[in-house]
């Protein structure tokens, strides 16, 4: 299936390692130019190699901390002149710690609301004059399954990404007539460094665990994440719009 991508540019926050990285991938196997970000130059280059492996198109890279409110307006609009305009735009940011919702104070909840919910804010205002100019466009914002079924191990997350979806949803009237189509795809567990890190020397017994009370029992593939959003910024989900898109292996038992 041609999704119809060669030629378009994407940019794809956060895309050093992880989900971001996947993400990036996929659409320059489908023949995008992709301009990645991240906080740690040698992991960019490193994803930079990577990216431009996969296709024939362009790839930017350039350090960014998505924190700061200036430097993720001016990684947009870097991009939007490097390649002359913007088709694709993923949101996306780093993790937060885990824990209860009472083992927090409120001086952590604030660094999780401004490290997981107003960077996706910073990077899609400042896309969206060019998004609206070109007619055509897919905005998608990539969280966590815990703003559909909140974990009790994933308090910081369930409370700080939440917002988004109110924000997403006004989008999607604010941008239908422009033919932007915005979507929140709520990732499940997937292996990704964080948590390599987060379990550390027993990341294999812990996975273990994880997938046993997973339905399809085991963790997320990379690589089939980047497929889906990769769809979902393609010709064949035009009429896809307002959706939260759950990716967890069907851990989310919610109806």
């Amino acid at each position: 299936m041609d999704l119809g991508l060669t030629g378009r540019v994407a940019m794809v926050a956060a895309s050093s390692s992880g989900l971001g990285l996947a993400v990036a991938k996929a659409l320059a196997a489908e023949g995008a130019h992709v301009s990645i970000c991240g906080r740690a130059p040698g992991r960019l280059a490193r994803a930079h190699a990577e990216v431009s492996a996969m296709g024939p198109g362009d790839v930017l890279s350039t350090p960014v901390d998505l924190t700061d409110e200036a430097a993720a307006t001016a990684w947009v609009e870097h991009t939007a002149e490097a390649f002359g305009r913007l088709d694709i735009v993923v949101t996306n940011s780093g993790g937060v710690p885990f824990g209860p919702v009472d083992s927090f104070k409120v001086p952590d909840y604030r660094e999780a609301v401004e490290g997981n919910l107003l960077p996706h804010i910073s990077v899609t205002l400042a896309a969206l004059p060019h998004l609206r100019r070109n007619g055509w466009g897919r905005l998608l914002m990539i969280t966590s399954e815990s703003v559909r079924q909140p974990h009790p191990e994933s308090g910081l997350s369930s409370v700080a990404r939440l917002g988004l979806l109110g924000y997403m949803k006004g989008l999607v009237d604010a941008l239908g007539s422009a033919g932007v189509t915005v979507n929140v795809i709520a990732p499940g567990f997937h292996r990704t460094p964080i948590l390599d890190e987060q379990f550390g020397a027993d990341v294999d017994a812990e996975l273990l665990k994880v997938a046993r009370r997973i339905p399809l029992g085991r963790v997320g593939d990379v690589a089939d994440f980047g497929a889906l959003v990769t769809f979902l910024a393609s010709e064949q989900a035009a009429y896809v719009t307002g959706s939260v898109v759950v990716v967890d292996g069907g851990n989310t038992r919610g109806i």
